[in-house]
Parts: structure tokens; C-alpha cells; sequence
């Protein structure tokens, strides 16, 4: 696979730094029984990297003593991981807020069976990955037969009161393009799939997000592969909006890698560069004083355009109308 890196370091993208920490993204591991084409983070079922008990004992801590409002929980598929329920159960006993960034198929393996209703018990944030309302653009991006299984999987989590907007049960979708160009304006996107889902399958969910893929790891490879890169990166670059610097996600998150390992973003984390603090090259979350975070630049790079392209980009979805 080739490495985007190169391309990237070397950038005008403008300095930035950051505000009050309010969000603690953590990677649980690189296993997914998915491998989409625009895989970020380029998981798989055969990437064996996974969370351990120990590292999973510093979130928790960090979470204890500090006035982090949300666990973001991601992967791979984050509920692989074999920690994964106590650390929702521990970290919602502390009143913390926990997303699960979900492929929906994973709701549908044999020994999952339960992780809907384990998740709606716990009152778990659901934002799932269905990147078109059309199975052939879902199983083109994602594998033959992901589209059936994550609507099977949506009616699922809709019988358990996800989504419909009086229970409590939040459940975001997330749409990204199916190559190298910006995503289109998110309201009349969602208009669109609130329309098709719901005469189509009965579905309803609560807000869409639409992210601009990044142009790192698997997805930047292709990139490179077809001599793209360059125009993709052109392309971000010129859409470039000074506005949605204000609401960029690093701002207020940092990401923690399944080693336990910081970063100003995941996507940072996908290219080794970590966050840095009192002069070292990087930092682990028991060393990390969160404390002092607020106005401590932030590592940019090339791919950073991807979150300030036209309406932005972030793991809340587009930053400006």
C-alpha cells in the first residue's frame, strides 16, 4: 500500500490550536468484519490490533478526572473489541455521553446477537456508516450484500426505539462520496435519504452526516495508484473555507490509539502523527496532562483541507450550511 505521508507533510495549511477539550475518541482496535475502499483507518478482519485492559483502565480514568463530556468510541468495528461493553457500562456509570461509530453489519454477526439491545439498554449514541440510500452504490463501496445486511440491521435498531426522536435512542447516519469529490450539501441530502429509507424499508433516523473522505491509508493509496492524489488534494485545497476553522473537531477532541497512544484527531493517528506535549514526540494517555491542552497547537497536514473543504467535514458532519 502506498503511503500518503509524503504528500501531506509539507503544507500551507493555516496554524490552528485548540480549545476545551470535551471529547475523548477512542480507536479500540483495527479489526472489522468490513474492508470498505474508503477505510480511513484500512481496517479489516484480518488487522489483529486490538485495546487491551490496561489502556482501557487510563480511558477510564482519564474520563474519571476530568470534565470530558463524551466517549467516542470507534475502530475498526469498536464493538470487536473484547472490552467493549464494560468500558460503555463504566463509562455511563460516570454520566459520560458514549457514541458508537457502527457499521450496522456487525449488529448481525452470530455472536452479537444482543449488541442492539445491550446498546439501547445503555443508551448509547449510535452513528452508523450507510454512505448511499442505493444498494449498489453500498456494496460497491462496501462489499457484496452490506447494504441488505445494515438495513436489516436499521430495523432492528428502529424496533428498539432508536431514531424516532421521542425515546432518547439517537441514531445518526454517516454519507461519504464514492470517489475523490466533495460531498453535497447535507440538508437536502438527508430530505433525500429521510424520503427513500422510509418508503423503502420503514426506516427513520435522526440526523445524516456527510464527511469528506480523507486522502490517507487505504483510500489515499488508491488515490496514488491512479495518479489522483495530486488533483484530489488541489481539489480540497481550493474549496478551502477560513469559516469552518472556528468548529474544526481536533479543537475540541483528541484521539487515542489502541496502544493508548494521543492525537489531535484520528485521522493524525492514521498517519503517525501524534500529538505533542512539553517538547515530546509523543504522549501517552497516563502521561498526557489534560489540564493543559487548551491553546496547545494542533499538527496539521495536506489532508487537513478535507475538513475545511466547502460546508467542512468532521465526525459531526459538515461544519457550515
Amino acid at each position: 500500500m502506498h503511503d500518503p505521508l509524503p504528500h501531506l507533510i509539507d503544507t500551507d495549511f493555516p496554524a490552528i490550536r485548540r480549545g476545551r477539550l470535551k471529547t475523548l475518541q477512542v480507536n479500540l482496535g483495527y479489526r472489522c468484519n468490513l474492508s470498505c475502499v474508503h477505510c480511513h483507518v484500512a481496517a479489516g478482519p484480518k488487522r489483529t490490533e486490538t485495546m487491551g485492559p490496561e489502556t482501557i483502565d487510563a480511558v477510564l480514568a482519564a474520563l474519571a478526572t476530568n470534565r470530558i463530556e463524551t466517549l467516542d468510541l470507534t475502530g475498526g468495528a469498536p464493538e470487536l473489541n473484547a472490552h467493549f461493553r464494560t468500558l460503555v457500562r463504566r463509562a455511563r456509570a460516570l454520566g459520560v455521553h458514549v457514541i458508537d461509530r457502527c457499521n450496522l453489519t456487525i449488529l448481525l454477526e452470530p455472536d452479537q446477537q444482543d449488541l442492539a439491545s445491550f446498546l439501547a439498554e445503555q443508551q448509547v449514541e449510535i452513528i452508523a456508516s450507510l454512505p448511499c440510500y442505493l444498494e449498489e452504490n453500498v456494496d460497491g463501496q462496501r462489499g457484496k450484500g452490506v447494504y441488505a445486511a445494515s438495513i436489516e440491521a436499521l430495523q432492528r435498531l428502529n424496533a428498539l426505539g432508536y431514531g424516532r426522536g421521542d425515546t432518547g435512542l439517537v441514531l445518526n447516519l454517516i454519507y461519504n462520496p464514492q470517489g475523490p469529490v466533495l460531498p453535497p450539501p447535507q440538508c437536502p441530502l438527508e430530505g433525500d435519504y429521510r424520503a427513500r429509507l422510509a418508503a423503502d424499508h420503514g426506516i427513520v433516523f435522526d440526523r445524516l452526516y456527510t464527511l469528506t473522505n480523507m486522502p490517507i491509508q487505504r483510500f489515499g493509496s488508491l488515490l496514488i495508484s491512479q495518479g489522483a492524489l495530486g488533483d484530489y488534494l488541489a481539489l480540497l485545497k481550493s474549496a478551502h473555507r477560513d469559516a469552518n476553522l472556528e468548529t474544526v473537531m481536533c479543537r475540541e477532541l483528541i484521539s487515542i490509539d489502541w496502544q493508548g497512544h494521543v492525537y489531535d484527531c484520528d485521522f493524525n493517528q492514521m498517519l503517525r502523527l501524534p500529538l505533542r506535549q512539553d517538547g515530546k514526540e509523543r504522549v501517552h494517555l497516563r502521561e498526557l496532562d489534560l489540564g493543559r491542552l487548551d491553546g496547545l497547537p494542533i499538527r496539521v497536514a495536506g489532508h487537513c483541507y478535507g475538513c475545511t473543504a466547502g460546508q467542512g467535514s468532521s465526525c459531526s458532519g459538515a461544519l457550515t450550511d
